[in-house]
């Protein structure tokens, strides 16, 4: 299933639900439903970006998607958190300029 992330300050982000819970669950939030408030924008961007680090710091061996044997579904793993939580990071700051929300819903 898909979840949208809206805000007025940038383009929806949609993201499938098994990706975009581990970010909302970091953030304290239910993948159903939501909102982040202007207020809550800079802790959540601090978050975000911490677990983004923490992920990059952790070296993990991953399959060569350039080998012609790795199959799609092993290259589709092989994205990592902090690729797939780049796009909702980047809505999150353009948000906090803004001082504007970020709602979603399933």
């Amino acid at each position: 299933m898909l979840i949208t992330f809206k805000s007025k300050a940038a383009a929806d982000v949609l993201m499938y639900q098994q990706h975009a819970e581990p970010i909302l669950h970091l953030l304290g939030k239910l993948s159903e439903r939501g909102v982040i408030s202007a207020d809550e924008m800079p802790d959540a961007i601090l978050k975000l970006e911490a677990e983004i680090a923490r992920q990059k710091n952790m070296h993990i061996a991953k399959p060569d998607i350039e080998d012609e044997h790795v199959s799609h579904d092993q290259a589709m793993q092989s994205v990592g958190f902090s690729v797939r939580a780049f796009p909702l990071l980047e809505m999150m700051r353009a948000a906090k300029r803004d001082q504007s929300l970020i709602m979603w819903g399933v």
